[in-house]
C-alpha cells in the first residue's frame, strides 16, 4: 500500500526536490508525495519562528489543520484520513557571517539585488580567505501522522563557500556551496549524488526509516 504524504509547501522547487530525494533514498514503505493544490489546499502560513524546526512545525500544523478539517467533512474519504503531512525548513549558515543568513535564507534571496542571493553572498565574502569560508546547510523536517502526533528529524551538510557560481543543478545557494572535499559545488552534482550527502537527504532518510518502523511493526525484528 502506498502511503500518501501532503507536502506542506507551495514551493514547486521543493516539491520536485523532495520527490527526487524520496525516489533516490527509497524505503520499505512506498510513499506518494502530494502537492497542496492536488488536495484543494491553498494557504500560505507565516514562517516567523526562531528555528528551522519551529518554522517547519508552523507549516506542518497549518496544512495539517486544513487537511484534518477535510477529513471531518468527508468522513468516508479513507484515503484523505490516512494522509501524513511533511514540512521542512532549511538554511545556509556561513561562519564568517556569524551564521547568517540561517533561518532567513529565503528572505536573503528575495531581498538581494535581482533576487540573486548567490551573487550577494559572494559580494559579502569577496575579501574572506578560503580558511574562513566554512559553512553548512541545515534542515529540519516535521512529520505529522494521521493521528496528529508530531515527529522531528534534522540533517546537516558541512562545506564551504566558493569564489564563484558553478553548476546548473539544484537551486538556492547550491551553485556557491562547496561540498565536503571542495572539488564540486552542490549544483555540480547529479541529483543522486546531491541527495546522498545533502542536509535534506540526511533528514529524509530518517523520515523513511521512521515510516518503515511505524507502518510495519515487524520491521525492527527482521
Amino acid at each position: 500500500m502506498t502511503l500518501p504524504i501532503l507536502i506542506a509547501s507551495n514551493n514547486a522547487h521543493k516539491h520536485g526536490e523532495l520527490r527526487e530525494i524520496f525516489a533516490a533514498v527509497g524505503g520499505a514503505v512506498p510513499v506518494e508525495l502530494v502537492a497542496p493544490r492536488d488536495m484543494g489546499i491553498d494557504i500560505d502560513p507565516d514562517e516567523n519562528a526562531d528555528s528551522y524546526a519551529g518554522n517547519a512545525r508552523l507549516k506542518a500544523r497549518a496544512f495539517a489543520q486544513v487537511l484534518f478539517a477535510q477529513v471531518l467533512r468527508q468522513k468516508t474519504a479513507t484515503e484523505t484520513a490516512e494522509t501524513w503531512v511533511i514540512a521542512d525548513d532549511s538554511g545556509l549558515e556561513v561562519d564568517a557571517l556569524n551564521g547568517r543568513p540561517g533561518i532567513h535564507s529565503a528572505r536573503y534571496h528575495k531581498q538581494a539585488p535581482g533576487g540573486d542571493g548567490c551573487a550577494e553572498l559572494l559580494r559579502e565574502l569577496q575579501s574572506v580567505p578560503d580558511d574562513r569560508r566554512t559553512a553548512r546547510f541545515q534542515c529540519a523536517i516535521v512529520l505529522i501522522a494521521p493521528d496528529g502526533s508530531e515527529h522531528t528529524f534534522t540533517g546537516t551538510c558541512e562545506g564551504s563557500i566558493a569564489h564563484e557560481k558553478r553548476g546548473v543543478g539544484g537551486f538556492g545557494f547550491d551553485p556557491v556551496f562547496l561540498v565536503p572535499g571542495g572539488a564540486h559545488t552542490m549544483a555540480e552534482l547529479s541529483p543522486r549524488e546531491k541527495h546522498h550527502i545533502s542536509h535534506r537527504g540526511v533528514a529524509a532518510r530518517q523520515v523513511l526509516a521512521f515510516l518503515t518502523r511505524s507502518t510495519d511493526p515487524g520491521a525492527d525484528s527482521r
